[in-house]
């Protein structure tokens, strides 16, 4: 990667399961941690740098994004140059012979690498990811699609593979936003100073404070980190809702994401406009891409409404359904350079 510079574009992965458990509720939560949940990094190529955990689900910050384990799902986020397929062939194994549990669906999404000549395979091609897709997923999951939602510019898509035995009843909505060409001042912010002594735990509560992001939702509970020379991660738990949020800093490729999911049945509706102003607010990226995974058009349109307020500009919108597994909504936006006043 040195030659290129860090991916920071994540891959993400969403497993469910299903079938009777045996722990008393806690699933793939009970999952052996050396045995089961290191091993399937060491396959991915990342490890655990933090973690925390409540009473719905456990969170864990790795050296490239994030993990998250609930008892019959499991969403893993990583970005660089891991190869974020690979863990399925060990969960499926893991989850069938030590729980009993069955994979319901799959979903993978990502965006458009930035240097997409340095991954490895299966990721070197989303042709060549859907294929192995294909290849490793059982029969049973026979309701699938692969799409390619476009915008109007060729750097910027969105890739989506669902495959699912049956649909899951009032599922979540999840948000992502993936931010490019942030404003080089407010960057800075995600870098260390040379040699301060400091963990990667400290350092990274001192970065969450500074810029703004324990600000998002003051009631969650953080687990941050902030990598050496530069870089940030961090989770947040909210109940059985999380957050989170990667950033790479460097300049020429800088790049910061947010996720967040939601639901309009319990009361966990997201403060959409809030959201979005602080985080604009935090990162002032020049480019900017939403996705919607399962939710209605009034969401859409709210995020356009909370975008466009923070001086943005829609440049595309995308609309898909996947069998059942929802639809998805993707949009870009760019930010409105305001030209400078000419002095007579």
């Amino acid at each position: 990667m040195a030659l290129s510079g860090f991916e920071g574009f994540e891959k993400r992965l969403e497993l469910h399961f299903f079938g009777d458990d045996p722990f008393h509720y806690l699933g793939l939560r009970s999952l052996d941690f050396d045995q089961c949940i290191n091993q399937t990094l060491q396959a991915v190529q990342c490890t655990v740098v933090s973690a925390v955990g409540n009473s719905f689900f456990d969170a864990y910050v790795l050296s490239e994004s994030s993990l998250f384990v609930y008892p019959t799902k499991i969403i893993i986020k990583t970005c660089g140059t891991t190869q974020l397929l690979k863990s399925i062939q060990p969960l499926i194994f893991y989850a069938d012979t030590q729980l009993g549990l069955t994979l319901r669906s799959c979903r993978y999404t990502r965006g458009s690498f930035i240097f997409p000549s340095a991954q490895p395979f299966p990721h070197t091609s989303f042709k060549d990811e859907v294929s192995y897709l294909e290849d490793t997923l059982p029969p049973t999951l026979h309701n699938r699609k692969a799409s390619i939602m476009p915008s109007n510019s060729s750097s910027h898509a969105w890739h989506v593979f669902t495959a699912t035995y049956y649909q899951q009843p009032h599922k979540p909505y999840t948000l992502e936003i993936c931010m490019t060409d942030l404003d080089p001042i407010l960057a800075r912010k995600f870098f260390r100073p040379r040699n301060d002594g400091k963990t990667g735990d400290s350092a990274g509560k001192e970065m969450t404070e500074f810029t703004g992001i324990d600000q998002i939702n003051q009631e969650a509970l953080i687990c941050d980190f902030a990598f050496d020379p530069c870089g940030y991660s961090m989770n947040a738990m909210h109940g059985e809702w999380y957050s989170t949020i990667h950033v790479t800093p460097e300049d020429g490729y800088s790049y910061a994401s947010f996720e967040c999911v939601g639901s309009t049945n319990n009361g966990m509706e997201i403060d959409v406009p809030h959201v979005f102003r602080k985080v604009i607010q935090i990162f002032r990226p020049g480019t900017m891409s939403v996705s919607i995974t399962s939710a209605g058009g009034d969401l859409r349109r709210t995020v356009v409404s909370a975008v466009e307020a923070m001086g943005f500009k829609r440049r595309s919108c995308a609309m898909d359904e996947f069998p059942e597994a929802g639809s998805v909504v993707f949009q870009t936006f760019t930010a409105i350079r305001r030209k400078k006043k000419e002095v007579n």
